[in-house]
């Protein structure tokens, strides 16, 4: 995969299902707020880390607010090596709406 691919919330929940990992953008306080259960939040500050500690073939989903910041994050990762890319279409605000028993309660 040269290019990371827009994936609907079914699609996204069948590679997760398949243990594929997800990583929120949004900020702090927002994924704190809630997120994708098992997702993990990535920023500036932890990317370096992220991806000089994790499997470039294991498939990533990257989740934003709704679904337009994460093509570009999903692009970036493509170029540092990630081999499956996944941008989720209407990010996180659609996912709740859906999926909300698969969304983590707020962090106290």
């Amino acid at each position: 995969m040269e290019t990371y691919q827009c994936i609907n919330i079914e699609q996204a929940v069948a590679l997760m299902e398949d243990g594929t990992v997800v990583v929120d953008i949004r900020d702090p306080q927002s994924f704190a707020a809630g997120h994708i259960v098992n997702a993990s939040h990535l920023s500036n500050e932890n990317l370096h880390t992220f991806i000089t500690g994790a499997d470039m073939d294991q498939p990533v989903i990257v989740c934003c607010y709704h679904g337009h910041s994460s093509q570009s994050a999903a692009q970036l990762l493509i170029g540092q090596g990630f081999d499956q890319v996944y941008s989720l279409d209407g990010g996180y605000q659609l996912w709740q709406a859906n999926k909300p028993e698969m969304c983590s309660a707020p962090e106290a």
